[in-house]
């Protein structure tokens, strides 16, 4: 009777195991197809040339689900002669994406796929919840008038915020924005930060032992290129059924009436300025701490003098700047047109031990027109800073000039 009672004990752990292994939530919950890739099959498939860019922070640039999802492809369709463009730049959200957007991908050509996350660094970097509408739509509006076939896949990475947030019963900003957009142009989406909280969860996995930080560890990049492989899978046999490929519908009226669809980088060397100010076409820097690609070895309008000045005349409804903050970034003062003068730190918690490409937005609701932004370097500085550097990169304007 004992072995009896031991061998259906045991029947049931086994059961109950198998059983446990079966209850592995499935990433399709996590997967919202909407209007699909239709078009980017057709280059894969029929034109058997596309171009597939991949626009993003440091978990876009770093190794892992991106290098997965290019060898999958390459695999996949071996007959199509595929282009790549890596556009992570670490450190970067929307509104910095929105901004660049020309210049780092569009500028290479017709894009028939683009990947875009933003989420993790919009939370980190504090940005606010409009301005990242105005970002991720303004990304969207840009990318379809480049190539009103282009597709986009919108993505929100996991971090221990979101997961807070979602044990909370809240949906995290950042995710939320990513998703209103989504839906709004019927984009394909994956809540990878949903996916990463319920599945943690459920005990598949830890995220010290295994996940181990923002920055996946390899058993997080299979994961995340497993989401994708999903949405991948649902696509192309949606693909598959249409008897012919239709143009996206036109662009609906947008989400917010001043979104960054005309962003665009402003040439420093358009500047006026005072002898308190510095140009230097080859920028490196003096006190050799870090640097990000694309932001060193390139030209920078910069000043340390206490009320150097600075004028920039634009067209448009938009104004900021793309600067290096560094261990010794101040304080600036600035007024659009004749507006109040009002007070901007550029010292941030990454300051002390890297010259952080940081994009700052002056003013985002301006009536579309000519203006002029006025800049002086405050004798004032963050207690935490070296001194009362500004060095400016780029001027973000929103408008045709």
């Amino acid at each position: 009777m004992k072995l009896l009672r031991l061998l259906f004990f045991l029947s049931l752990s086994i059961a109950f195991n198998a059983d446990a292994q079966v209850k592995i939530i499935p990433f399709a919950n996590y997967v919202n197809v909407r209007g699909g890739i239709n078009h980017s099959y057709y280059a894969f498939t029929i034109q058997k040339k596309a171009t597939v860019a991949f626009l993003g922070g440091s978990i876009t640039y770093n190794s892992g689900w991106r290098n997965k999802v290019c060898n999958y492809l390459k695999d996949r369709y071996p007959q199509t002669d595929f282009h790549f463009i890596a556009a992570g730049i670490p450190s970067l959200g929307s509104l910095p994406h929105s901004f660049r957007l020309k210049f780092d991908v569009l500028d290479s050509g017709k894009i028939d796929l683009l990947f875009l996350e933003a989420a993790v660094n919009d939370e980190a970097n504090g940005t606010d919840s409009l301005v990242q509408v105005k970002a991720l739509e303004g990304i969207i509006r840009q990318a379809r008038k480049s190539n009103p076939s282009i597709d986009i896949i919108m993505m929100s990475f996991a971090d221990p915020g979101k997961t807070k947030a979602y044990d909370e019963g809240k949906i995290p900003t950042s995710v939320a924005n990513h998703e209103l957009v989504a839906t709004h142009y019927r984009l394909p989406s994956i809540n990878l930060a949903k996916a990463v909280r319920d599945k943690m969860r459920n005990d598949e996995f830890d995220w010290n032992k295994d996940f181990k930080d923002l920055h996946p560890s390899p058993f997080g990049q299979e994961l995340y290129f497993n989401a994708i492989k999903e949405l991948f899978s649902e696509t192309e046999t949606v693909f598959r059924r249409q008897v012919m490929v239709k143009k996206h519908a036109k662009l609906p009226k947008p989400l917010t009436p001043k979104n960054f669809s005309d962003g665009n980088y402003l040439d420093i060397k358009l500047a006026e300025y005072d002898k308190g100010w510095k140009l230097d076409n080859d920028w490196t820097p003096e006190d050799h701490i870090g640097t990000r690609a694309g932001f060193v070895n390139v030209p920078v309008l910069s000043s340390a003098s206490p009320g150097a000045v600075l004028k920039l005349k634009f067209k448009g409804n938009a104004i900021g700047m793309a600067i290096l903050s560094g261990a010794d970034a101040g304080i600036v003062n600035y007024r659009i047109d004749n507006g109040p003068e009002k007070q901007l730190d550029l010292f941030t918690q990454w300051s002390p031990s890297l010259h952080l490409p940081w994009y700052v937005l002056f003013g985002g609701d301006l009536k579309n027109g000519k203006h002029e932004l006025t800049i002086s370097i405050s004798p004032n500085k963050n207690s935490n800073s070296k001194g009362n550097a500004c060095r400016i990169v780029h001027f973000l304007v929103n408008g045709t000039q």
